[in-house]
């Protein structure tokens, strides 16, 4: 078939327009134009396989590099109307995203069949194809239709519109006999009942005019595609964020299972919410430690924990001795109250493995199993053989397995071949799999439909000791540790641990990586909140020798130059400014009475009046090493002051170009800063200032737009970003343009000179909370500083009198109102702050709801509901307070 293709865009000397084509990579025309806003092109194109529909996209280039493409999931798209019908003409308008983006995600779309664009009898001389975009018409019990001005549309009958047809989710087309359409027309597209067909609601603009002229035989025209709005309330929706392994329940074994999350979304569609929200649930098994209780270091981006397999919806063992014995062990590990994680992981470990060897020759043998292995073999068969060689090593640090330390594929093919060695136990795992993979289908599916959006979360990293680490290495920094900048609740800044991404080869296969993620997630999850979005424009890179964040500069970024330093008026001298200051003066200080313990073990003199660290001490990693195993305050305290000795120093060398540097973060507060004279600390502040908030706007904007326009087009789920920190002024640029929710928490403002966020004042596209996992609950944050909570009490809540020394239950209740009533798309609380307004319900002890210390690297992530589901249930008056609150809210018909 002939295709022309017809756009108006306005480009710049030096840039072309082309057609991109999904099909093929790089498979694109190039447009021609005279002017610069009108182009034109013609190509003869075929579907790779045949009725399959053309997409594409279009973008600007310029060298050959494309530097602009058409944002969003939805391409343009062509359907074949007519078999006889060989040149179709296109009329386009360049589209980044529809407006109202959000309504075309998985989130707000239920799941129903589509149809099959219809097509003209072969006499048919030229036909007209309607392209329209307009999502969720099925929520309401309706489709798209079209209208107008002439007979074959019904002249304006109400009860005569024409039935269009959903091709793609939001995405309506019909072909139409030009004969029959007399041009020029008026017509509108209409929402109609899905059973009788009439109009039910017009689509809020004028009547939209066609005119063009007559087409020859074997031509189809299409206009370009009409976004189409009704009507429509924005949606506002309410919902509890909660971990899976906190979750209880009367038959649980001591953590939360994906069955309970299943009981919980009952709870939420109860309390009239529509959203639930989840940490991380990836397997975490590296050391069988409570290590492994942290959810953002797995050891797969695809495999789930076992521990949330709910062992209520597998057989029973057969021995009646064990299954008592096995009772006896759950009952006492549900009645904790917290998860003790090992006790749990290696009591449900014992079970799944006797279950395993029990129903193993029939469960091999099932057809939905042998399809699960065969759709997921990519990412499930080097798991499997990475948790045996684990198991068989005793650790997970693949570099210390011998001949498996490299992956090799060809090995794990052979390893995953029934009879090898390793074959029962490779299929242990996918069992596992099979059934984590199940039980989390059955509750997202439920949660989807009753219109709950079940929320997941996308760790921005991945632990050096994991799959991906060993089968994917080229993807990852390994020398490089993830973090972030020091803030209010870390002033040391976050070491995750974690390598950091190699952007440059990911970009070379359009990261296929992060979409092959994304597209997993979106089989059960219709929304996710990408963590540490800001990792996208740029990632805090901690040297491997350090343990602190301190020393950590931004990948990518733009260092300074000697000469661009002094530019400011700062002498540059790189001997002094990018070592420790430390003179006798500041070791008295830090050290007291051990003080000479310290120059005479860790320091050496030099022949001005300073010191320097011992070469065999001299990194953060040395100094961890020599106090590793002693825990006495004492070594604490020593420890974590020469941590600070190390880091106290002006410039740190760019890990790529030794003759470039970074002004060290936070450091205007450093001993080796005080040193400074006025006149130099003034021109240190101005150099600090243009680096940190206005030297890398423009760059960073850019690498963001590289990656994440890509990734979400990856699938159709709605998109939430957790911006919070440090962030760079082009972060708003790109989530604005991207329509990407924003987290917006009051006691952490995004502007400037304000202690308090307004949540009155907070974007429509953003997820509002009270507080996340990382923080404190509403009553502990209560508790934290009583001359913040006193400012808060009078300033923002305009109470008058003493402020209450702990938060009372209708003073939670006003803030949580105070949050469902604020514009944000998505409100989304804490289950200890919706519990926190019922005197008699919440837990009697604060301290213990808190779920994550960030400052503590190694915090152990056990928090648990301190009632069960069961009871939660059996709350009438409670629950029915929450469906009060949100419908009072206007969230309850989202």
């Amino acid at each position: 078939m002939k295709l022309t293709f017809r756009i108006q865009y306005h480009t710049v000397w030096g840039e072309d327009l082309r057609v991109i084509f999904d099909e093929g990579d790089p498979l694109f025309l190039q447009l021609s134009t005279r002017d610069g806003s009108e182009w034109k092109g013609s190509c003869d194109y075929s579907p790779a396989e045949s009725g399959r529909p053309i997409t594409y996209r279009y973008g600007v280039f310029r060298d050959d590099m494309c530097i602009r493409k058409e944002l969003g999931a939805i391409a343009h798209t062509v359907y074949s109307g007519n078999v006889q019908q060989h040149q179709y003409l296109i009329e386009d308008c360049w589209r980044d995203l529809p407006t109202e983006n959000y309504r075309y995600s998985s989130a707000f779309n239920d799941v129903h069949p589509l149809t099959s664009p219809n097509r003209l009898s072969n006499n048919v001389g030229s036909c007209i194809t309607f392209r329209a975009l307009c999502p969720g018409l099925h929520v309401q019990g309706q489709e798209l239709g079209i209208i107008g001005s002439c007979s074959a549309l019904g002249n304006w009958e109400y009860c005569r519109p024409i039935r269009m047809h959903e091709v793609a989710s939001g995405v309506w087309q019909l072909t139409l006999d030009a004969s029959a359409l007399k041009s020029p027309f008026e017509y509108k597209f209409v929402a109609i009942n899905e059973k009788t067909g009439a109009v039910e609601e017009w689509e809020t603009r004028p009547n939209r005019l066609f005119q063009i002229r007559p087409l020859q035989r074997g031509e189809t025209y299409l206009p370009a595609e009409a976004e189409v709005f009704f009507n429509r309330p924005a949606c506002r929706i309410a919902g509890t964020a909660i971990p899976v392994f906190s979750l209880r329940s009367e038959g649980s074994c001591g953590v939360g299972d994906f069955g309970d999350l299943k009981r919980f979304i009952t709870w939420a569609i109860e309390t009239g919410q529509r959203a639930v929200q989840i940490l991380p649930i990836n397997d975490t098994t590296m050391t069988g430690t409570w290590m492994d209780s942290y959810p953002y270091n797995s050891i797969s981006i695809y495999a789930f924990h076992p521990m949330y397999i709910d062992l209520r919806q597998l057989p029973a063992l057969n021995d009646e001795e064990a299954m008592k014995a096995f009772e006896r062990r759950r009952i006492t590990l549900n009645g904790l109250s917290q998860v003790d994680y090992e006790k749990v992981n290696c009591l449900k470990r014992e079970y799944l493995h006797t279950l395993f060897h029990q129903e193993q020759e029939q469960f091999l043998e099932m057809p939905e199993f042998k399809a699960f292995v065969q759709k997921n073999e990519e990412w499930l068969q080097p798991y499997a053989v990475f948790s045996v060689l684990r198991d068989r090593n005793g650790t997970a640090d693949f570099r210390r397995w011998g001949v498996d330390s490299v992956y090799q594929a060809d090995r794990v093919q052979q390893m995953c071949i029934p009879g090898s060695t390793y074959y029962e136990d490779i299929c242990f795992y996918y069992f596992l799999q099979y059934y984590l993979h199940v039980q989390l289908l059955d509750a997202c599916t439920y949660g989807r439909s009753q219109g709950v959006i079940v929320k997941g979360d996308i760790p921005i990293g991945i632990s050096r000791n994991s799959v991906e680490a060993w089968v994917e290495p080229y993807y990852f920094n390994m020398n490089g540790q993830a973090g972030a900048p020091p803030d209010a609740f870390s002033t040391n800044g976050q070491n995750w641990g974690m390598p950091t991404y190699n952007w440059q080869v990911m970009e070379k296969d359009q990261y296929h990586w992060w979409q092959r993620r994304f597209r997993k997630m979106a089989e059960y999850f219709t929304a996710y909140r990408i963590d540490h979005i800001l990792g996208f424009f740029r990632i805090w890179e901690i040297p491997y020798h350090s343990v602190h964040g301190l020393l950590g500069q931004f990948v990518p970024s733009l260092p300074m130059s000697k000469e661009e330093i002094q530019s400011f008026g700062l002498d540059f001298d790189k001997e002094r400014m990018t070592r420790p200051y430390i003179d006798d003066q500041l070791i008295d200080k830090l050290f007291g009475d051990k003080a000479h313990e310290v120059r005479h073990t860790f320091l050496k003199h030099l022949p001005s009046k300073l010191y320097a660290l011992r070469p065999e001490y001299n990194t953060q990693r040395k100094v961890e090493t020599y106090f590793d195993g002693k825990d006495d305050p004492a070594s604490t305290d020593m420890r974590e002051k020469l941590y600070s000795l190390i880091s106290d120093v002006l410039f740190i060398a760019d890990r790529d170009d030794p003759n470039k540097f970074h002004p060290r973060i936070a450091v205007q507060n450093e001993p080796v800063f005080c040193h400074l004279s006025a006149k130099e600390q003034q021109a240190f502040n101005r150099l600090y200032d243009h680096y940190y908030y206005q030297r890398h706007n423009e760059f960073w904007y850019h690498e963001a737009m590289k990656k994440l326009p890509i990734l979400l087009q990856a699938t159709p789920m709605l998109v939430c970003g957790e911006d919070l920190g440090m962030v760079p002024g082009c972060v708003p640029w790109v989530m604005n343009q991207l329509q990407i929710l924003s987290l917006e928490i009051q006691r952490m403002p995004k502007q400037t000179g304000i202690e308090f966020g307004r949540p009155e004042n907070y974007p429509y596209l953003s997820v509002c909370t009270i507080g996340t996992h990382d923080m404190t609950t509403l009553r502990g944050w209560w508790k934290e500083d009583s001359t913040v909570t006193d400012r808060f009490y009078h300033n923002e809540l305009h109470y008058w009198g003493t402020t209450p020394e702990e938060a009372p239950g209708w003073l939670c209740e006003e803030i949580v109102r105070r949050h469902l009533q604020c514009p944000s798309m998505l409100c989304i609380l804490t289950w200890q702050d919706w519990t926190a307004m019922d005197e008699a319900i919440r837990n009697a002890d604060i301290d213990a709801e808190r779920i994550n210390i960030p400052a503590n690297p190694h915090n152990y992530w056990r928090w648990r509901m301190h009632i069960t589901l069961e009871k939660l249930m059996s709350l009438t008056d409670f629950n029915q307070h929450i469906r009060q609150m949100i419908a009072e809210s206007g969230r309850a018909d989202g």
